[in-house]
């Protein structure tokens, strides 16, 4: 007789956002000041030699952005730059050059125009920055041409 399979329900998606050590701290403020982030919860533990060596550290910051929870933590294990691999972080905005100028001056990087439509979150404007960290964010503008899917 085939067992049965329990019913799961995902309460949220909560990406996490590796950095080298100890530049989580950097990324906080970044995430702060270039997306208007706020800061939720900390893990305040400290490995000694970080300690030892008078450097700031957080583990592990929970951000809320946008409705959403996102976590930034240390990880040496963390590329230095993130290239080729397929993720992209989107935030819908109704003024995405606002926004866009707004990361650039906390020290993200622009990744091409701004362009309009062609799938971009589904459609409306969209602009792409990196982060110092080596994320990439869309800026897009809010859009209503996902069609329904039918099940």
């Amino acid at each position: 007789m085939a067992q049965q399979q329990a019913q799961v329900k995902f309460m949220a998606v909560k990406p996490h956002l590796m950095v080298k050590t100890p530049k989580a701290v950097d990324a906080v403020n970044f995430y702060k000041s270039a997306f208007g982030a706020v800061e939720a919860g900390r893990s305040a533990c400290c490995p000694p030699p970080m300690v030892e060596q008078n450097l700031p550290n957080i583990p592990c910051a929970q951000l809320e952005l946008a409705g959403c929870s996102f976590v930034v933590y240390n990880d040496d294990s963390a590329p230095e730059k993130i290239e080729g691999i397929g993720n992209q972080l989107c935030l819908e905005t109704d003024d995405v050059e606002a926004a866009i100028s707004k990361a650039v001056s906390a020290g993200a990087v622009v990744e091409g125009e701004v362009t309009e439509g062609g799938g971009a979150c589904c459609g409306g404007r969209v602009g792409k920055v990196k982060d110092p960290y080596g994320y990439v964010w869309l800026i897009c503008s809010p859009s209503s041409k996902c069609a329904p899917v039918e099940a």
